[in-house]
């Protein structure tokens, strides 16, 4: 083993996936290629992503915990999903908007572009662009 392996999938823990499926259909433009219950009380959604990445959305029978998502807490901070460029992220903004989904402004850095955004329970998500 020389290297670390790359990653195969993300799956966030989601409140309600009558919800959250329908509106990361939406963004993702894509259908789930995996929707099923797979122990008594967990049901989870799939879409397979560009690059062949599986993005995955979690149910489980227990209520979740009161309050919403923060990066503040220990665990995630966020989701980034890479675009070409900032020209990219450009059109990504105006996607967003006609979506009607709140955004932050683009913001630079000298590693790159990002464009933050949060799902319905809260959960932060971000468009990256590298530097040229």
């Amino acid at each position: 083993m020389s290297t670390f392996p790359g990653y195969t999938h993300v799956a966030l823990t989601v409140r309600d996936l009558s919800v959250s499926a329908p509106w990361y259909e939406a963004l993702f433009g894509a259908e789930p290629v995996l929707d099923e219950d797979t122990e008594p009380d967990f049901h989870h959604t799939v879409y397979l992503l560009e690059g062949g990445m599986l993005f995955g959305l979690h149910q489980h029978g227990s209520p979740a915990p009161q309050g919403t998502f923060s990066e503040y807490r220990v665990g995630l901070d966020h989701v980034s999903f890479g675009v070409k460029d900032r020209a990219e992220l450009e059109k990504w903004a105006a996607r967003l908007d006609e979506m009607g989904i709140e955004h932050g402004q683009i913001k630079d850095a000298p590693y790159g572009s990002g464009l933050s955004f949060r799902d319905p329970d809260g959960i932060a998500l971000e468009l990256f662009a590298p530097a040229a």
